[in-house]
């Protein structure tokens, strides 16, 4: 009898699943759905932007110009394809543009686009006004490089905990829900010296309650899921905007480092015998005795 009864509420649940996917598939795509954003939105435009997360971090003067470039050969980089993620690249460049504290250069693969246009002028099929001559592009004076520094599905999952329900429609619910945490870091290279001028982690945490995922892992909806995938990608997100608040706070009242001689002169940790400054402090020769004089 209580078999009956938990095999008569799986069946009923899954029924009312199958024709709420049924009439969701003749629904008219909802143009900037609330629930398909991430931490990210909105939109930039020179020093103007609209709709932008009210946490983002914001310069009321521009320090610069940088280029975003991803480590691609990175581990981290790797594991995004797990997730079914792409490049973090534009997201970032997003965020840069709306918190006006830099200005965006092109260094990835738009710069093949760029080049290909200098190609038609060099070959001379562009037409003479076109403007295409030498000395207009815009040298990048940082580079901003991100990493995932930790990313884990179901960190903090009840599945464990409510796992006496089985595998039954219950033990689905309960084994569904997740928290996803993710861990990122930002650093930022100076491209005339290559000094480090600054670096910042930033975290998130999402809380995926994945009715659909926990029951699809029977068979019974297998092409679902893929909409697991979301939660992580949106949590992503807002671990980088954390990383970038904090990367700007820290840039807005910038001091640079000094060091005693000047920057790659040696450094202060002298050593013994070496031919830097710091090595060669307090080893002058020593002073000559002076001559005594001869009885005549």
């Amino acid at each position: 009898m209580k078999f009956a009864t938990h095999s008569s509420a799986r069946l009923a649940l899954l029924s009312a699943l199958a024709l709420g996917i049924t009439g969701c598939q003749g629904t008219a795509p909802t143009i900037g759905d609330s629930n398909a954003k991430t931490a990210a939105t909105g939109s930039a435009g020179g020093a103007n932007s609209q709709g932008e997360n009210k946490q983002l971090e914001k310069c009321s003067e521009t320090l610069g110009t940088v280029a975003v470039v991803e480590d691609t050969g990175s581990i981290w980089y790797q594991e995004l394809q797990s997730y079914n993620l792409r490049s973090t690249i534009p997201v970032l460049r997003l965020l840069i543009q709306q918190s006006n504290c830099f200005v965006v250069i092109e260094r990835g693969a738009a710069m093949r686009n760029m080049n290909m246009e200098r190609q038609l002028r060099d070959s001379g099929e562009m037409r003479a006004n076109s403007n295409m001559g030498k000395g207009q592009m815009v040298a990048a004076d940082y580079t901003m490089n991100p990493s995932i520094t930790f990313s884990q599905k179901g960190t903090g999952g009840m599945g464990g905990i409510l796992g006496g329900f089985g595998g039954g429609v219950l033990g689905a619910v309960a084994g569904s829900l997740k928290f996803n945490d993710a861990s990122t870091v930002l650093t930022m290279i100076d491209n005339r010296s290559g000094v480090q001028l600054a670096a910042a982690e930033g975290s998130a945490r999402n809380t995926d309650f994945n009715l659909f995922g926990g029951l699809a892992g029977g068979g019974a909806f297998g092409g679902l899921g893929g909409y697991t995938n979301t939660p992580e990608g949106k949590v992503l997100v807002a671990a980088f905007i954390d990383s970038y608040n904090q990367l700007v706070r820290s840039v807005r009242s910038y001091k640079a480092q000094e060091v005693k001689g000047g920057l790659g002169t040696g450094g202060r940790l002298g050593v013994q015998g070496g031919s830097t400054p710091a090595s060669t402090e307090g080893t002058a020769a020593p002073k000559k005795s002076p001559k005594k004089k001869t009885a005549q």
